[in-house]
């Protein structure tokens, strides 16, 4: 962990921000699988109270990124095959709901064609860059539906889908305008109405992406 001089907290609460701070930090991998997170690591290193790093680690466990077994520090989340098939066969799950839901109405959300344009824009090949507007395309599908707690239980895994996206393209799987032209697939089937369709190019769009991962682990 870095010293308290480089972390800016902000205006949001002390909680929130060292939460904020630390999910970054896993999710670029500068806090691997396995290293331990600890309160007094914590309190030292952002210079709060260790009721405060008490409680961020716990929204850490809580949102997935973070595991605490008994009489144990907790430690970051280990990524193996069996957790990224649940991920992603959960993503496509909701995921599949809200595109059969949107074609009904022919609703293709403003924000994911947003987040597609910015993937078509990329130079081609593989890129880390690709993760935040990828998951923007994705988590628009579930925030156009409007409906608070489908939003919720997406977000209950967001953390973890974010690790999971971070390693497929931390290992230059997948190719931004390959990504970018199987969202536009899926855009036209919703404006279609075919949401049949939709949810069957979304189930090869997340299977491919869950493969490539699960046999670059099991390579490891």
């Amino acid at each position: 962990m870095t010293t308290a001089s480089d972390a800016t907290l902000g205006i949001v609460g002390v909680v929130d921000a060292v939460t904020a701070q630390l999910r970054g930090r896993i999710l670029r991998a500068e806090i691997r699988s396995g290293d331990p997170i600890t309160e007094a690591a914590v309190s030292q290193s952002f210079g709060v109270a260790r009721p405060s790093a008490k409680a961020a680690i716990e929204q850490l466990v809580a949102s997935g990124l973070l595991v605490r077994t008994a009489h144990r520090s907790a430690r970051v989340v280990g990524i193996d095959s069996a957790t990224v098939r649940d991920v992603y066969r959960t993503r496509t799950r909701l995921e599949s709901a809200a595109l059969r839901d949107l074609a009904v109405t022919r609703t293709v959300p403003r924000a994911a064609v947003e987040a597609n344009a910015e993937l078509l824009a990329m130079p081609p090949g593989p890129d880390p860059a690709t993760v935040a507007p990828d998951l923007r395309f994705h988590t628009a599908l579930i925030e156009a539906l409007d409906s608070e707690r489908t939003a919720r239980m997406y977000r209950s895994v967001l953390d973890e889908v974010r690790l999971c996206m971070a390693q497929v393209q931390g290992r230059r799987l997948l190719d931004a305008a390959a990504i970018a032209a199987q969202h536009s697939d899926i855009l036209a089937a919703v404006a279609s109405g075919d949401g049949e369709r939709a949810a069957i190019l979304l189930d090869a769009h997340l299977s491919s992406a869950e493969e490539r991962l699960v046999e670059a682990l099991d390579a490891d």
